[in-house]
């Protein structure tokens, strides 16, 4: 995933409250947490996110406090709420798979969620409008997930309750 910050324009440094260096800090954050390190001859890249990680309990709710900072930034820089529940998504995913013994392990080195979510506000930084309509579809696509994987658990249940009404009747 690559990411891409906005340059101020002219040689002045931006002020440091300026949407830029927002952008930067965040960026060397999410970069610290998530591929900060790389395991040698390998291109596998890890941050402190997975080391904290390891901790059972809590190295996981420490994680995610430490990722909603760049959350927290998304709002003050006027992330679209839409954005702001992609990033929101982004951390609950790398919390709640992070919690599973061995597996969690495995998805902190590989979900990177504060460079995804980086890449996200950086999207928006760069194209608001069009972040917003890649942010509509998006939805759009998850709620038809979501109506599919209900579909199918319905008729999953039908199914289920028809083998039993056989199996009960016979």
């Amino acid at each position: 995933m690559k990411l891409t910050i906005p340059t101020p324009s002219g040689d002045a440094p931006a002020a440091p409250d300026a949407p830029d260096a927002r952008l930067q800090r965040l960026r060397r954050y999410a970069l610290w947490m998530d591929a900060g390190y790389r395991v040698p001859f390998t291109s596998l890249r890890f941050g402190v996110d997975p080391i904290i990680g390891l901790v059972p309990g809590l190295g996981d709710a420490a994680g995610a406090l430490m990722a909603g900072w760049v959350l927290l930034e998304a709002v003050r820089l006027g992330a679209s709420r839409t954005t702001l529940m992609r990033m929101a998504g982004n951390i609950a995913t790398d919390t709640v798979l992070g919690v599973v013994p061995v597996v969690g392990d495995i998805v902190d080195v590989v979900w990177k969620a504060n460079l995804r979510n980086v890449a996200l506000l950086e999207r928006h930084a760069a194209d608001a409008p069009g972040a917003r309509a890649a942010d509509r579809r998006f939805v759009i696509v998850l709620l038809g997930a979501v109506a599919l994987l209900c579909l199918a658990v319905a008729i999953g249940g039908v199914l289920l309750g028809a083998a039993l009404a056989r199996a009960i009747l016979q």
